[in-house]
């Protein structure tokens, strides 16, 4: 029976945590450049003495779906798609570099080109910054140029280079803010050979519909487990009155 049981209170423990998953992969089914959060299921037995008929569910492989997401043209010059594989460059919250594929970039009025999200994109040496009053073209190979956008054209400038980098995917891991970074923390070193399509913004690889249906199929396994909590304390309730009778 406490096999029954373990195995039911880990299993909706972690139908709680994937649900939570889904809904995440849901709320970003919009957002460009998302990833999609997969997870698996395992049962594993609980080592030590006395406790051979334990038995865990745990998380199995959870990682990321690094399936390109469909290309969107939008026209816009701050707009960016990555050409297949790699990453734009980021800081995040606390100083250090981050990667995300979220393309949708803004000035600042004091010129630092941020994502929409706000964080501050990286370049070669540091944040990016773009002149006031220019009109801003992003090459593929990442480098911003810039001229003034007054009706007296002067001389292209070049003011930066997005860093992109390109590290093996499974030397890659999701942080809570969404960010993507290195296993050992180190940042990843520039890649020449990731491209960018100005204009574009590649959307979330989530399937709405297929994360429906893994909510409503994550509601039935959660109430089963929930079933078979009830259906083992019923049990036991039998198993004390059987032996308070023959006691």
């Amino acid at each position: 029976m406490d096999r029954l049981i373990y195995t039911a209170m880990t299993g909706a423990t972690h139908t709680l945590h994937r649900q939570a998953n889904v809904s995440n992969n849901l709320a970003n089914v919009n957002t460009p450049g998302f990833r999609a959060s997969i997870d698996a299921f395992r049962s594993v037995p609980l080592q030590g003495e006395g406790l051979p008929t334990r038995t865990f569910v745990v998380d199995s492989t959870p990682g990321t779906d690094f399936t390109p997401g469909i290309m969107q043209q939008t026209g816009r010059a701050l707009d960016v798609a990555l050409d297949g594989k790699g990453w734009i460059a980021v800081e995040d919250a606390n100083g250090n570099e981050a990667y995300t594929r979220n393309g949708s970039f803004r000035t600042l009025p004091s010129g630092i080109l941020q994502t929409s999200g706000g964080l501050n994109v990286m370049g070669d040496a540091g944040p990016l910054t773009i002149p006031p009053d220019t009109e801003v073209t992003i090459a593929k190979d990442g480098t911003i140029s810039t001229v003034p956008s007054t009706n007296q054209k002067s001389g292209v400038v070049v003011v930066g280079r997005i860093k992109l980098t390109n590290p093996p995917e499974d030397q890659l891991v999701r942080g809570e803010d969404g960010l993507f970074r290195t296993r050992d923390g180190n940042p990843a070193e520039a890649d020449a050979r990731v491209g960018l399509t100005a204009g574009s913004l590649e959307g979330s690889n989530v399937n709405s519909v297929e994360a429906m249906v893994n909510m409503i199929s994550l509601a039935r396994q959660f109430d089963t487990q929930m079933k078979l909590l009830q259906s083992a304390d019923e049990n036991a309730k039998r198993a004390s009155s059987v032996l308070t009778v023959s006691g």
